[in-house]
């Protein structure tokens, strides 16, 4: 018996790579699953149907699956996915935003097109399937149905939340997806709904496209043992977070790479300096930053 039986999942850009590994992963775990993939370059150029390999796979291991092939970050294509996992299925219950592409460049290099199309797909992206989900649900809740096993993963980065060079938009983009998840979180809490994001990591075409990282793109059903790199790592966190066991998480941050899980701590207040009620100068305020805030712990930064 499976965490997850009876239950219908959404996952995007899961035609490769770690979205891939988390549709096996729910699929093993007794999910019905309605892959996403509009099946485009890692630059996000073109167009394909990348999704029917990883719905091959789900029915080849005895699984319950259909393809989708709508853009994400097109607000009514992101409403027909939705739609088809419930005319299809009759019902969802969970939603995994995955889908990304990486468009790298310093900042002075960068363009605008490379800024909107990533932003476009990962921000946007998890934004439009997150509203038609939710919407679903509310409009459930409010008839008095229990939407209670509605669950939310978001996909952030290590990149996003520490930053990365030559990453300015695909950080941005990643940060604002934990963001995202935190606010998320708390306006779906009255209806039970859970809203957490993911950090994974492994050796996937984005990976492979850093240079000078020396990685090979590889999929998730191609290692017969474990291995560091191997995108789906991270996918039984996924499965756990979409499971009535996790029902008391929401808002998270959890990072999942190689044999390590780690719940990351949003921004908290640090070091601080006070005025006792009185306007800081900032002439006064060198050796009290210096010595006082930064002290020996940001090493990198120049006074």
């Amino acid at each position: 018996m499976g965490l997850l039986d009876g239950r219908v999942a959404i996952v995007t850009g899961a035609g490769h790579g770690i979205g891939r590994g988390h549709a096996l992963e729910l699929a093993k775990e007794g999910a019905t699953v309605l892959v996403n993939d509009l099946g485009t370059s890692l630059k996000g150029e073109g167009q394909g149907r990348d999704a029917d390999l990883t719905v091959n796979l789900i029915r080849e291991r005895g699984g319950t699956a259909e393809a989708n092939y709508e853009d994400v970050a097109d607000f009514e294509g992101a409403g027909r996915m939705v739609a088809q996992a419930v005319d299809s299925f009759g019902r969802l219950d969970i939603l995994v935003n995955n889908a990304g592409i990486a468009r790298d460049a310093t900042i002075w290099g960068m363009g605008e097109s490379d800024w909107d199309s990533v932003i476009r797909v990962h921000l946007k992206g998890t934004f439009a399937p997150t509203h038609h989900a939710v919407s679903h649900w509310r409009a459930l809740s409010k008839a008095g149905q229990d939407v209670s096993t509605g669950r939310i993963v978001n996909t952030t980065s290590g990149a996003g939340l520490v930053g990365n060079f030559g990453q300015a938009n695909y950080t941005a983009a990643k940060a604002g997806i934990a963001a995202f998840t935190m606010t998320v979180s708390l306006e779906v809490f009255s209806m039970g709904v859970t809203c957490n994001a993911i950090g994974p990591a492994g050796a996937t075409r984005m990976a492979a496209s850093i240079p000078g990282a020396g990685i090979e793109a590889r999929e998730p059903d191609e290692f017969e043992e474990w291995d560091p790199m191997d995108p789906s790592l991270s996918s039984p966190v996924v499965a756990w977070l979409a499971s009535d066991k996790a029902a008391h998480v929401t808002g998270q941050v959890i990072r999942a790479v190689k044999d390590e899980i780690v719940l990351m701590q949003p921004w908290s207040n640090g070091p601080t300096i006070r005025k006792a009620g009185r306007r800081w100068e900032a002439k006064e305020l060198t050796a009290l930053m210096n010595a006082d805030v930064f002290g020996s712990r940001a090493p990198g930064l120049r006074y």
